[in-house]
């Protein structure tokens, strides 16, 4: 048996556990109203007794979610694109820029395709763009060359002009 202070502070009771819950369902009193159990001195909040706070809710952790990751042809068309910046058009011609095309080109459509799994557009756009740099260095490159030998006598940085 309990007894209770009223919202309008006067004292109600001694009511059994049941009816309690019964005006606890009808919005009639909630945790913080005052609450004395019979054999006791002590007024205590309605919360505070195990049988009338409310059941705690399930802890749940939430389902760990896969981090989205950087895309593989993304990564090596970058560094297809770089090597063939550096170095590249001076020693395998227009290889590493074509490779570099080709994997960036592959890591952008697979990006956009699944773009909650993948990352990595700024990388592959930047090793699209090295690779197209290089490609045209060394074609550059392969011209002045070609040059040469349809001027033979001539130094390849050479050239004049004859009036």
């Amino acid at each position: 048996m309990f007894k209770i202070i009223g919202a309008d502070g006067r004292q109600y009771g001694p009511v059994n556990a049941d009816q309690l819950r019964q005006w606890i369902a009808q919005g009639r009193v909630n945790s913080l109203t005052l609450v004395q159990a019979e054999g006791s001195a002590e007024w205590k909040r309605l919360g505070e007794f195990p049988e009338f706070s409310p059941p705690s809710p399930p802890v749940t952790v939430p389902a760990p979610t896969a981090s989205p990751k950087t895309n593989g042809m993304a990564i090596a068309g970058l560094t297809m694109g770089i090597v063939g910046v550096t170095i590249g058009w001076l020693c395998c011609g227009p290889l590493f820029s074509i490779l570099g095309i080709i994997f960036s080109s592959i890591g952008l459509s697979q990006i956009n395709r699944d773009p909650t799994r993948q990352t990595g557009k700024g990388v592959a756009i930047g090793g699209l763009v090295l690779s197209i740099l290089s490609l045209i260095a060394a074609i550059g490159v392969g011209t002045l060359f070609a040059m040469r030998g349809i001027m033979p006598g001539r130094h390849l940085f050479s050239w004049r002009y004859h009036w």
